[in-house]
């Protein structure tokens, strides 16, 4: 097991707090791991090995009679006795009504509650409604690029051309534990995908025309960092003789959104300091899920940088829009609490440059401002704009 030490550093403050804590992202990502590493973590604090209770809930596991109740009652029956008691229970989303066994827990056991679950309703609606103001989230993502050399310790690569090997196969924890070949990479992820589709998707929300529902996905994958819009997708289909209705359309990009395979980017009006309703933008959990599905070209790559410099201000814990600057864009403005800093990205300099920069040099702030590239040779300071290689940004200690 490689550990990966950012997750434990965000849960440790919340030990031991009458809060249940969240752990939620795609499947595949690690979150099971990231459990065992906790369990560790608490076995090492002091905690009896007893009173760390495990439950996962797995569709291969699970009991297809398995309710809520029956979930309460094997959880009090393991508890009974021992005083206070750690649960980690690893996919609870396939259980319905799960929220109302962990509340009844949560009031009246001394229990300090974990959960992981690889759909985004765990930190919406349904759970708010039994927990308002006692749960906190813990967004997991694929491997970041640190971690991912963590998981590469013993390769004899340079670190570019891991860099290379991680802009090729992505951050799935499974496909970084061995040096796979491309194609057997692309299997794993598109098998992972296609669980996603199948059963989180496909089958929880009674999808019966799986080819239209197919194209959808495709279109989105196809176009990751390119704004569009529900009404987008269905005037394209229709221009290919297919009819699907724009609430149709909305409702699948929402469920691929709830299981984590694309996270949404809005467009923010840096003049008149508002977030814009439309033609947002929409990037993958892992880069890798596009050439699973569409193959590997080098001319994705200006797509296949955003998405990783997205995901790592994501993993940093920034808000993350696209900035709109009168007819200008910036990439991303990202802000965290107090803090804000400017992104552009892109894989060339040269002929370029001017532009990448001129767009962060007419925002009239001092805010932290970079250009991210691939290309060493320009790399350096212009008037106030950082351009860095992109994996000395992903390494940065701080921005």
């Amino acid at each position: 097991m490689v550990y990966r030490p950012d997750y434990i550093n965000a849960i440790a403050p919340f030990i031991d707090k009458p809060l249940v804590k969240i752990l939620a992202g795609v499947r595949r990502c690690g979150k099971s791991t990231i459990f065992e590493m906790l369990r560790q973590e608490l076995l090492r604090r002091g905690v009896a090995e007893e009173c760390v209770v495990c439950r996962r809930y797995t569709e291969m596991e699970l009991a297809d009679d398995l309710t809520a109740k029956a979930m309460y009652a094997d959880i009090r029956s393991a508890i009974s006795g021992k005083g206070r008691c750690y649960l980690l229970l690893d996919e609870v989303q396939e259980i319905d009504g799960w929220e109302k066994a962990v509340n009844s827990l949560l009031e009246g056991a001394d229990v300090d509650i974990y959960i992981t679950g690889s759909n985004s309703k765990l930190m919406s609606s349904e759970i708010s409604t039994y927990l308002t103001g006692r749960y906190v989230s813990i967004p997991v993502y694929t491997l970041s690029f640190k971690e991912y050399l963590d998981f590469k310790a013993g390769s004899k690569l340079s670190r570019d051309e891991l860099l290379e090997q991680y802009m090729r196969f992505g951050g799935f924890p499974l496909v970084a534990l061995d040096d796979y070949e491309e194609q057997s990479a692309y299997q794993i992820v598109n098998g992972i995908y296609h669980t996603v589709v199948s059963h989180d998707i496909m089958r929880r929300h009674h999808i019966k025309r799986q080819e239209l529902f197919d194209r959808v996905v495709k279109y989105v994958i196809e176009n990751t960092g390119k704004t569009f819009s529900a009404n987008t997708i269905a005037k394209f289909l229709k221009s290919e003789r297919r009819t699907v209705s724009v609430e149709s359309v909305y409702n699948y990009l929402k469920w691929l959104e709830q299981a984590f395979i694309i996270y949404p980017c809005q467009r923010y009006d840096l003049q008149g300091k508002t977030l814009l309703k439309t033609q947002e933008k929409y990037y993958l959990a892992d880069v890798s899920l596009k050439y699973s599905l569409l193959g590997y070209n080098r001319k994705m790559l200006d797509g296949a940088l955003e998405n990783i410099v997205f995901l790592e201000l994501k993993r940093r814990g920034y808000d993350v829009c696209i900035g709109k600057n009168g007819a200008k864009e910036i990439d991303f403005v990202a802000t965290r609490r107090d803090e804000r800093l400017y992104v552009q990205v892109c894989v060339q300099l040269p002929g370029d440059s001017d532009r990448e920069v001129s767009n962060l040099m007419e925002l009239r702030d001092h805010y932290p401002k970079y250009v991210v590239t691939l290309d060493r040779m320009a790399t350096g300071n212009e008037n106030g704009v950082k351009i860095v290689h992109l994996s000395d940004f992903l390494l940065s200690e701080a921005w």
